[in-house]
């Protein structure tokens, strides 16, 4: 085993969002696959602050001629970040999840996925997925939007707003599935990024009508619309379902309730209207509808406030309301805060 995929595997780990390591050597193997051994080396020497690249060729006693290329390359490969501030372009090392997994959707092949899947069985789920705050936050449904009392983080919306650019790809968690031969029937290009800033069209972009359009097919196909957990700064929106979606799978196969943050609502049933047709109990993902003596039960600690049990309720029988006050839990404003406060959680600041 080379050590340097050893060192990447500790500086995935030493990010906010984690990357478990694992006693049989899957940890290292699911790198080997990802990135080669220059880029390892590389990779390994970046954390999650924001770094010039005469710091980074100097920590690898380079000089910054030797080291740029490389960073752009990565930077292209989603394995690197980049940002640019007033002239001056910094990097960091993008995290596993959210990050260079997903930006391998075009590496996705039989042997990535077993090794994928291998991981996430070693304690991969549970290193990335349980520390808190949590990597996803639920987003309700587009029908909600026009609520007075929906706050403008959980308006999918409003969240569009100011968006310019539009790019939609393949879920890799279906891609990842489908794989194995497990995929299931819902759309696998639904993955969605926007950005506020303009640049030149690429393969995938859409219009914004486009990908409001993609958000109300996800929800026909019963897909939980999930973001990144804190209030600002948001670029995507995923497209869940519990058979493919790792972070779905995390509270549905591998027993971590608190995988994705649930929205600041819950589904609530009237009695009266409910004529116990259960297609609210089949469109849920997280099993937190069932038929009791013929009427719809809500679990509300399963409940993920996502408001798809609602769309399709013929007989109006269930809305969504704001949990208590006491249960309602903010995102943090940045995501510089939520990696500030998982650091906190993980014993790491």
């Amino acid at each position: 085993m080379c050590h340097v995929y050893a060192d990447l595997a500790d500086a995935l780990n030493a990010l906010p969002n984690g990357f478990a390591r694992t006693e049989t050597g899957s940890d290292i193997r699911l790198l080997e696959f990802m990135y080669s051994e220059k880029e390892a080396e590389l990779a390994s020497q970046l954390t999650h602050e924001w770094e010039s690249l005469d710091i980074i060729a100097g920590r690898l006693n380079m000089l910054p001629k030797e080291v740029q290329a490389g960073l752009f390359a990565m930077v292209r490969e989603g394995k690197v970040w980049m940002q640019k501030d007033k002239g001056k372009i910094t990097f960091r090392l993008a995290p596993f999840i959210v990050g260079s997994y997903e930006a391998s959707v075009e590496k996705m092949d039989e042997k990535m996925a077993l090794l994928f899947e291998k991981y996430m069985l070693d304690g991969g789920a549970e290193g990335i997925m349980k520390p808190q705050p949590a990597v996803h936050r639920t987003v309700p449904i587009l029908e909600t939007s026009e609520l007075e009392w929906i706050l403008p983080y959980d308006n999918i919306l409003k969240i569009l707003d100011n968006a310019q650019t539009f790019h939609v790809q393949d879920c890799i968690c279906r891609k990842q599935k489908e794989a194995l031969g497990e995929g299931c029937d819902a759309p696998k290009q639904n993955c969605l990024s926007f950005s506020t800033g303009k640049r030149d069209k690429i393969p995938g972009d859409i219009s914004k009508e486009e990908a409001i359009e993609l958000l109300k097919k996800a929800e026909e196909a019963s897909l939980v619309h999930s973001v990144s957990n804190a209030v600002n700064g948001m670029n995507y929106i995923c497209n869940c379902c519990s058979c493919c979606c790792g972070v779905l799978r995390g509270i549905t196969e591998w027993g971590i309730r608190n995988s994705m943050a649930r929205a600041n609502y819950e589904a609530v049933v009237s009695d009266g209207r409910c004529i116990g047709c259960a297609t609210c109990v089949d469109r849920c993902q997280v099993s937190a509808l069932a038929l009791i003596d013929g009427i719809a039960r809500i679990d509300r600690e399963k409940c993920l406030g996502c408001g798809l049990c609602i769309t399709t309720c013929t007989s109006n029988a269930i809305k969504l309301i704001p949990r208590p006050l006491a249960e309602q839990v903010a995102p943090p404003e940045t995501f510089g805060d939520w990696e500030k406060l998982r650091l906190q959680n993980r014993n790491l600041l």
